[in-house]
């Protein structure tokens, strides 16, 4: 792994946007690991997560004249762009249809991985039995939201619903939710 190098965002934005080489190596060096990550996490795979990366820097290099840095940071700007991109990945249907054939022989492999991962599988808690106890609207989108990786905004404009019900909805379900695990976290108490 490279040496992450210190560099202000400001300097960073000015070298990258002159298309000088030393800005992206260092925007490499300093952001690919977190990106990598990110995409990972959304499509599951290390060889789309590693295309995605690259896909991801291309798309850096070629739109960087867009970046303003008055809507938010360079790192928010790149997390955002390498989401899209993953997220457009597992919408597509070549996806969809790749990960239907997968054989059986990796489907075995990635269960056992799943198994003895270290990280606690977020089901793990039962929380998605915990979700389908909500109104259905709320299971809906708290499932797009927090499930599927839609913003809320994407989810306002595909179900044609308000903004700012969108919002007032996923709040109300939030909330609902952390009701019903602290009645199962309190309940689980008095039975240990």
């Amino acid at each position: 792994m490279a040496r992450r190098i210190s560099i202000s965002e400001e300097e960073l934005v000015a070298l990258l946007k002159d298309r000088d080489e030393r800005g992206y190596t260092i925007l490499y060096n300093n952001y690919s690991s977190a990106l990598y990550g990110v995409l990972n996490k959304i499509v599951q795979s290390n060889d789309d997560a590693n295309d995605l990366l690259q896909d991801t820097f291309l798309k850096i290099w070629k739109n960087i004249g867009n970046y303003d840095s008055s809507k938010g940071s360079i790192f928010t700007w790149m997390m955002n762009i390498a989401r899209n991109l993953a997220i457009d990945k597992i919408r597509s249907v070549d996806f969809r249809d790749t990960s239907q054939n997968v054989s059986m022989e990796d489907k075995v492999l990635y269960q056992i991985d799943n198994e003895y991962q270290t990280a606690q599988d977020v089901d793990g808690i039962g929380l998605q039995k915990v979700v389908g106890k909500l109104k259905p609207e709320y299971k809906q989108l708290i499932d797009l939201v927090y499930y599927q990786g839609y913003t809320q905004a994407e989810v306002a404009e595909e179900y044609g619903i308000p903004l700012g019900t969108v919002k007032t909805r996923i709040k109300a379900a939030v909330n609902t939710l952390r009701t019903l695990l602290q009645t199962l976290v309190l309940l689980l108490m008095n039975v240990f």
